[in-house]
Order: C-alpha cells, then sequence, then structure tokens
C-alpha cells in the first residue's frame, strides 16, 4: 500500500508556549490541499461501517468523495443535510471513539481524519459568500424546543428544514448551551458557533433567551397558552457535582461549570473591559480527567496560573478525556497527578485555599464502571500546594422543570426517562434527549439524539394531521 494512504495528514496546530497565554483557537486547519490529501486515503468501501459510528449519520463516503474530487460546494450540501452544527463538531466531536474508530483503515493503519475534513468543509463554507436557501413551505404545527444546547439546536434545525415553524427557548442570555459556556474559545471560537446559530436563524428558528421554562412559565403553557403542538426538552445536565469532602465551601474552590461559565459566557478573561472577575492563582489543580478537566485546567494556564495540574484517582489509561487534549496539555505544560485521591481542602484563617490533601491510590478489579477500581493506600496523606481547587467530577439535571410539570418521569439520577425506542417521555407529545436524559455525556451525542427526536416529531406530528 503506498506511503499516502498509511499515514493521516496531521493537524496544524500553534506554537504550545503561545497559545497556552491566550485563548486564541489551538488547532489551524486544513488547507485545501490537504483535505484533498487526507480524503483520498478513503478505500470506499462497499458496505462503509464509518456512518454507523456517526450519531448524527452523515454519509460520510459520498462526503469524502467529494471533497477528494475538489466538489466543496457538494461536500457541503451533503453535510449540512445530515449536521446542523458541523463547525462546531468538526472541533470538540471525539471522532476518535466514533466514526474514525469504525474506518477499516484503522485496522492496520491510522484511520481517515473524519473529523479535520468536517471541520475543513465547514471553515470552506464560512470563506464563501452566504446563499440564501429558499424556506420550505411551513406546516400548520408549531413546536418548542427547551434549551438551546447541542440537542436542542440540532433538533430545532431538522425540524425548520421539514417545514416546521420552530422557537427554542433558551434560560441564559446567549444561546449555545454548553457549547457556549463550558467550551474555551481556544477548542471551539464564539465567532464560529454564532455564525452556525445565525444560518438556524436563517432556516426559520427563532431563539428567545432570558428564559426559564418551569420559572418564567409552565411546561404546560407551552401547549393550553400558546398553542405549540409538541415540546422537545433539551435542557442538558449543568447542575455540578461535589466530592463532599472538607473545605469545598473555600474561596477559590470552584465547579468546572462556574470556573467555565465564567470564562467562556461572561468572558472573565477580558476583565476589567468585562464585568465578571475571576481570581486565579499561581497553582491549580483540578480534578478529574476527562474533557471538563482539561478545559478547566488550560483555562487556568491562560488566566495567568504558573502551574496547572490534573489530579485523577485512576491513571491515563482510565482517563475519559480526548486523546488530542491530552496531548495538547502535556505540550502546555500541565502536570498529571496519577492515583492520587483529594481528602480535604486546606484553608488558611482567612479561608482562602492554600492546599489540597491527597492519598496515594493503586488499582484493583473493575468497578461498575467497567474501569479499575481505585483502593487507597493507608498512610500515604501528602499535601500538594495550592490556590485553587476546581471540581470536575460530573453534573446531572437541573430539577427545575421536572419539579414544575406534572406526569414527567425521571430516573434515580434525576435523568428525564424516555419511552422504549422513541425519544417521548412519560408526557405525551413532550420529547427529550441529550445529557437530560443520558446525564453528562458528548456534545455530538447530543446532537444525535436531537435530530432522532426531529424525526420522531416529525412522524407523530403528520400521524396526528392524518387522524383529523
Amino acid at each position: 500500500m503506498p506511503a499516502k494512504r498509511i499515514t493521516k495528514t496531521p493537524m496544524r496546530t500553534r506554537d504550545a508556549k503561545l497559545r497556552a497565554t491566550d485563548f486564541v483557537e489551538v488547532n489551524i486547519g486544513y488547507k485545501a490541499e490537504h483535505a484533498i490529501f487526507e480524503a483520498e486515503r478513503c478505500l470506499r468501501c462497499q458496505q462503509p461501517p464509518c456512518t454507523d459510528g456517526c450519531p448524527v449519520h452523515i454519509p460520510i463516503p459520498e462526503l469524502l468523495h467529494e471533497v477528494a474530487a475538489g466538489n466543496m460546494e457538494k461536500a457541503v450540501d451533503i453535510l449540512r443535510t445530515a449536521n446542523p452544527l458541523p463547525a462546531v463538531c468538526g472541533r470538540v466531536c471525539p471522532q476518535e471513539e466514533q466514526c474514525e474508530n469504525n474506518c477499516h483503515m484503522a485496522k492496520q493503519y491510522l484511520p481517515v481524519g473524519i473529523g479535520y475534513l468536517e471541520r475543513f468543509i465547514a471553515d470552506w463554507e464560512r470563506s464563501q459568500p452566504k446563499k440564501k436557501k429558499p424556506k420550505p413551505p411551513q406546516r400548520p404545527q408549531k413546536v418548542a424546543v427547551i434549551g438551546a444546547g447541542p440537542a436542542g439546536l440540532v433538533c430545532a434545525g431538522d425540524l425548520a428544514r421539514l417545514g416546521y415553524p420552530v422557537t427554542v427557548f433558551e434560560g441564559l442570555h446567549a444561546p449555545g448551551g454548553v457549547l457556549r459556556y463550558g467550551i474555551p474559545e481556544f477548542r471551539l471560537p464564539k465567532d464560529i458557533l454564532d455564525w452556525e446559530i445565525e444560518l438556524l436563524k436563517d432556516m426559520g428558528v427563532e431563539i428567545v433567551c432570558n428564559v426559564i421554562v418551569g420559572k418564567t412559565f409552565k411546561l404546560d403553557d407551552l401547549f393550553d397558552k400558546m398553542g405549540f403542538s409538541a415540546v422537545f426538552i433539551g435542557t442538558g445536565a449543568g447542575l455540578p457535582s461535589f466530592l463532599g469532602i472538607p473545605g469545598e465551601n473555600l474561596n477559590g474552590v470552584y465547579s468546572a461549570n462556574e470556573f467555565l461559565t465564567r470564562i467562556n459566557l461572561m468572558q472573565s478573561y477580558d476583565f476589567p473591559n468585562t464585568d465578571t472577575p475571576l481570581y486565579v492563582g499561581e497553582r491549580v489543580a483540578v480534578i478529574g480527567a476527562g474533557n471538563t478537566a482539561m478545559d478547566s485546567v488550560r483555562s487556568a494556564l491562560r488566566m495567568g496560573s504558573k502551574e496547572g495540574m490534573i489530579v485523577y484517582r485512576r491513571t491515563e489509561k482510565e482517563m475519559t478525556a480526548r486523546q488530542e487534549e491530552y496531548e495538547h496539555a502535556i505540550e502546555e505544560g500541565i502536570q498529571f497527578r496519577w492515583l492520587t485521591n483529594p481528602i480535604e481542602i486546606i484553608g488558611d484563617e482567612d479561608g482562602w485555599v492554600t492546599g489540597l490533601k491527597c492519598l496515594k491510590m493503586e488499582l484493583g478489579e473493575p468497578d461498575a464502571s467497567g474501569r479499575a477500581r481505585p483502593i487507597a493506600i493507608k498512610g500515604s496523606e501528602f499535601i500538594i500546594p495550592v490556590e485553587n481547587v476546581i471540581l470536575s467530577i460530573g453534573t446531572s439535571p437541573n430539577p427545575l422543570l421536572v419539579n414544575t410539570t406534572p406526569g414527567l418521569e425521571t430516573n434515580n439520577k434525576g435523568c428525564l426517562v424516555l419511552e422504549a425506542n422513541k425519544p417521548q417521555t412519560s408526557r405525551k407529545r413532550v420529547y427529550a434527549g441529550g445529557d437530560a436524559v443520558t446525564g453528562a455525556a458528548t456534545v455530538i451525542l447530543a446532537a444525535g439524539a436531537g435530530k432522532d427526536a426531529a424525526t420522531s416529531i416529525h412522524a407523530d406530528l403528520m400521524a396526528d394531521l392524518a387522524e383529523k
């Protein structure tokens, strides 16, 4: 096999020392010649498994064929039909665990860079004059979407493409959900998110911010007073978890949600030009080893920390962060303290964090998660000097909507319960998807859930019309 078909075309990145001082995007992206070269690595499988690994079911072989031929406009049409947020997903989707993991090239060599190519196509589209596309005929039934995160935006986009008048209600002052408040600029620039959202608005999606359904008005009001025929819940999982150890109420302790929201949504990195200050000391410890933990510790570095570290009770093998983000963190000088479990946050007499007391761990047999169970080593306590501790150990859905909506069933983790093989909740014509159902997961899984819900909503509303 020729060498060009073996080696994956690498992603260009900014210098690690320079990028660790600002919030400019790390990855630079492919040039056209890189994209064409990489797309030519596709084997054109007769039964391609890559599409099965994509939660939004992009027809990947057809897409790569057009890129390899240089037909970028056609590639855009294919991509947009399947995914309303390709510039976002091309940047933050864990393709290496999904479509690229299924790539036949991966059996012996590196898989085709499907994620890099998705990003390239979307960025190419941004470089072209915007084309106005005719809107489909409007259908009589209106659909409401609660939450302008990835699940809600994708659901709204697919329904708008089918001709439904869609209104998205968002609790924050700007749409995007976790895409805006949870993912840093250096991974997902907000101008790219805004551009994707504007395309949805061009399709006819209405977005109303500063509305908390369950507080501003009830979910039932959407049906009884506002005339909507169906409702999709995509409110995510924004309620942070805590360890329950002494010292969590000290100054300098943040949940990852608060820390990243202050930076990403409130732009504290530009204080005092913006209104939100954020105290970051010279030494910052982040508890956890997922993507949010990596985002937090790398953001702390950019906020002025001299020493950022990940503290995790398991090892590198068990971490859930993307390999690319892990490698970028290493390049930027982030430290990793594996097999380390926090048991207390230490503070001074004024209530400020001064250290993190930990135990050394060893790994035992797998637990319910399938990962090796961490076991404390007796007498191994030690203290890490730090000024900040950021907790990134998971999130759960906010219970406000459930508590104000009779008959909306949840499980013992507060996640919405769906019907078997259908994204409908225990309430008729109320659908849900994303982190509100699964708990904290990935952007692309939420997008896939939004897409599946749009298909189900369309089928049910068409059936309602047929019955009249």
